[in-house]
């Protein structure tokens, strides 16, 4: 055995971190704009998922619903009086989106989720939506990481 006593040092660039694509989930539920915000609410429920995309009838992604947006139709009906049985996804969704590109790796995702308060992004590859990669997907890849990367 021959050992120098230095220890090999990698700096980021070299590091080969992997795809985001390998994480992310692909089977998604998905919502339309004018699906009403009760249903979205009762798929959400029974399905036990916190949110999901928003895709028009060409399939492409046009905002994000999740259980904060859903909170405010609690707040409408209590202080504005706001009539919730006519209120549709459309209505509550999130239309200001943050994606990330389905070639960035699981390094950019967790820089992307430090950076800011989301819980997921949905994935896309050329402006269409192929996944969603939450922090829980990326602290699956640093458990598994960590033996080889870090």
């Amino acid at each position: 055995m021959n050992f120098t006593g230095k220890r090999e040092e990698k700096s980021i660039e070299t590091m080969n971190y992997e795809p985001i694509s390998k994480y992310m989930a692909t089977n998604l539920v998905t919502f339309k704009p004018d699906q009403g915000i009760d249903e979205a609410i009762d798929i959400m429920l029974e399905k036990r998922i916190s949110g999901g995309p928003v895709l028009d009838d060409h399939g492409s992604l046009i905002g994000m619903l999740s259980e904060r947006d859903c909170l405010k139709i609690m707040v409408d009906a209590a202080y504005l009086n706001y009539p919730v049985g006519r209120s549709t996804v459309g209505d509550y969704m999130t239309k200001d989106l943050k994606t990330i590109d389905i070639n960035k790796d699981v390094l950019d995702a967790a820089s992307m989720f430090l950076s800011g308060s989301l819980r997921r992004f949905p994935v896309v590859e050329k402006g269409k939506l192929k996944g969603q990669i939450s922090r829980r997907d990326v602290m699956k890849a640093a458990r598994e990481l960590k033996g080889t990367t870090w």
